[in-house]
């Protein structure tokens, strides 16, 4: 089943359900995922869906955490909903344990020695992780393991 078919069944669901922010959370990924596809001028592959749902669930932690900042546990609240709601058409997420194994064998694989060699490894890394880690983390034991 496409992401696409998943959401519509989904949507239908939460309408019946009466789920408010689940609808209005599927109604917002369908309506980037139409954006996408409008943008790029063809069907989104499962490849680019990934990239716009990763793009969505970056989107609300950045706000998660702006809201954190502002104390405003109403919208903290709020966010982390919407961003499990998110999670749930994501892939599986990897422990950070088996990122730290990705980024020592890519590390070796690639011979970076120092961390002028972060955009190549970086670059290696992040197709085998899309969507299933997070880049910030993925980034941060890179620089360890380079410096």
């Amino acid at each position: 089943m496409s992401l696409l078919d998943r959401l519509n069944q989904d949507m239908k669901q939460a309408m019946r359900n009466k789920e408010k922010q689940k609808l209005t959370v599927i109604r917002m990924v369908k309506a980037s995922l139409q954006n996408e596809s409008i943008k790029l001028g063809h069907e989104l592959n499962q490849e680019e869906e990934l990239t716009v749902l990763s793009r969505e669930v970056k989107q609300r932690k950045d706000s998660l955490q702006e809201f954190e900042k502002a104390g405003r546990d109403d919208l903290v609240q709020n966010q982390r909903q919407e961003i499990d709601i998110l999670n749930e058409y994501l892939p599986e997420q990897l422990s950070d344990e088996e990122v730290e194994q990705i980024v020592k064998e890519t590390v070796e694989q690639v011979g970076a020695t120092s961390k002028q060699d972060m955009g190549k490894v970086m670059g290696a890394i992040m197709p085998k992780v899309k969507g299933k880690a997070d880049g910030g983390l993925v980034n941060r034991l890179v620089q360890k393991h380079l410096s």
